[in-house]
């Protein structure tokens, strides 16, 4: 099978995970990383065995296809920006952007040239969350009309030596963590219609509590870190959305749908895998079937969650694989920015006090069952 060259703009922690992982599957071979620090971009490299470039020669290569955008979030729209007008289709982390306009001029700037640009998270591909989804599909829990998701903890202070990006602009807990949980949801209801929130922060500023030379220093908090939403999905169904650095512990589930037939319990769409429940109408609660899906199988070990199974770079891999087929993609741009919709209204609305009408939608992605996925990996 023929694979595409694929370029790494920022060496971050997050790119250890595309060069481990991206030799999974057949569509991709990493041939350079580069990094605004040089040296980033050499440790790297000799680590993995790759080339180091710098930014604009790694733009400038005949063997890159695909930009992979691991640099932060503020410099997500630069960085894809400059990918597209050097010629090379472009796949970022998430947030994919910040702005509504940022991902519309990039929109423009891909359809003019014939490029494709996708953006994690991926994690909604995993064995779990696809199991969820066909049998939603087959209509096991009936119609869902609603439903809770809830990412929460005492921030990022706590592990994190440097944490002052989380509680900027451009941070906080729904952009940081928001995608994995949005997109989830779009990819299992379809889009959302608008949302309400209340938008909150607990304190002006956090201490840095890790272990190392900034441990015991305040930092500002200019963002909402206490955030409650509603989001009102095309479909009908109703579902709150709770994204919280303010507390110590919860009994919430990260995940519930509630359907005319019954219910589903995902689990946390940070992952790919984990054990998907099902009730009916007699209300006991059950594992559902499992089912021998390849992104659902453990291939690493967690030093908190036991066994795990990580196939970041899947998103990545699967648009490789429509480059070169011809196919939609399901990291769509369209999906990527859809979510990034909901979660700037969601800020929005937590400032304003009012219901904000979204202005992208999206189809749902299509599903990735146990033979689709696969086929993207290696033999």
């Amino acid at each position: 099978m023929s694979k595409l060259g694929i370029g790494i703009v920022g060496c971050g922690n997050i790119s250890t995970a595309y060069l481990k992982l991206s030799p999974l599957f057949h569509a991709l071979e990493v041939r350079a990383v580069a990094d605004i620090n040089m040296e980033a971009a050499r440790q790297r490299g000799d680590e993995f065995g790759v080339k180091a470039l710098s930014v604009e020669d790694l733009f400038g290569s005949d063997e890159i296809d695909v930009v992979v955008n691991l640099t932060i979030p503020e410099a997500h729209y630069a960085i894809s920006k400059q990918a597209l007008q050097a010629g090379k289709h472009v796949y970022s982390e998430k947030p994919f952007v910040l702005t509504l306009d940022e991902g519309e001029d990039l929109r423009a700037i891909a359809g003019a040239a014939g490029l494709r640009v996708g953006s994690a998270p991926d994690t909604f591909l995993g064995g779990a969350h696809q199991l969820a989804r066909a049998r939603l599909d087959e209509g096991l829990v009936g119609e869902i009309t609603a439903g809770s998701a809830a990412v929460m903890s005492h921030g990022m202070e706590h592990w994190h030596p440097n944490p002052d990006f989380f509680f900027q602009p451009g941070a906080g807990p729904v952009l940081d963590v928001g995608p994995y949980y949005i997109t989830n949801l779009v990819q299992l209801l379809g889009p959302v219609k608008r949302v309400a929130s209340l938008a909150t922060s607990a304190t002006p500023t956090r201490t840095i509590l890790t272990e190392g030379p900034r441990r015991g220093e305040e930092i500002p908090v200019a963002t909402p870190t206490n955030i409650h939403a509603l989001l009102d999905f095309a479909s009908g169904a109703t579902i709150t959305f709770s994204a919280s650095w303010d507390v110590w512990a919860h009994r919430h589930q990260p995940m519930e749908l509630y359907g005319t037939e019954g219910s589903l319990f995902l689990p946390d769409p940070n992952f790919f895998g984990g054990t998907v429940e099902h009730a009916g109408r007699d209300g006991a609660i059950a594992p559902l079937a499992p089912w021998d899906h390849p992104f659902g199988r453990p291939n690493q070990e967690h030093p908190s969650h036991g066994p795990l199974a990580n196939y970041r770079a899947s998103g990545l891999a699967d648009m490789a694989e429509a480059i070169m087929d011809g196919r939609d993609h399901r990291c769509s741009l369209d999906l990527s920015l859809h979510a990034v919709d909901v979660m700037t209204s969601i800020l929005r609305a937590g400032e304003t006090g009012q219901w904000v009408d979204l202005t992208t939608t999206c189809a749902r992605p299509d599903a990735l069952g146990p033979e689709a996925a696969a086929k993207l990996l290696k033999d």
